[in-house]
């Protein structure tokens, strides 16, 4: 009985732990400069790229001083290991990855979020975004 009771009682720590394991991008996230096929691509100065996830899907807005949010891109994600499963739903520009997943490796370095892909058109895209909430 005290066996029986004992194995309860992990199963249940191990439950509850992994499911506060649970990994997400939860939060909101700007822009900071990446790399396009291997050259620099420095944050824009002129308006801020953000983008907001939740657990399971992203909308990304351009921000302007003195004008509204501009939604430009939104989709769902999946995070399996250190692969972020990326499916754009919406474009407001013609797009040739709306409807596409796109598997990005993802890190995330204390308050970085690092995308690396290889786009379906064979361009290699590596993205910081630091986390702002």
């Amino acid at each position: 009985m005290r066996l029986f009771i004992g194995c309860l009682v992990t199963g249940v720590l191990l439950s509850v732990m992994s499911f506060q394991n649970k990994k997400s991008l939860k939060g909101t996230w700007q822009f900071c400069g990446g790399l396009f096929n291997g050259k620099p691509n420095a944050a824009p100065k002129d308006y801020i790229l953000q983008r907001k996830y939740t657990d399971n899907s992203y909308e990304a807005n351009l921000l302007e001083n003195g004008q509204k949010p501009y939604k430009y891109e939104a989709g769902n994600y999946v995070l399996l290991a250190d692969t972020c499963l990326e499916t754009q739903t919406f474009s407001a520009q013609p797009s040739q990855l709306k409807g596409i997943t796109v598997h990005f490796a993802y890190d995330i370095q204390h308050d970085t979020l690092v995308l690396k892909a290889k786009l379906p058109n064979g361009f290699i895209e590596e993205d910081y975004w630091k986390k702002t909430k």
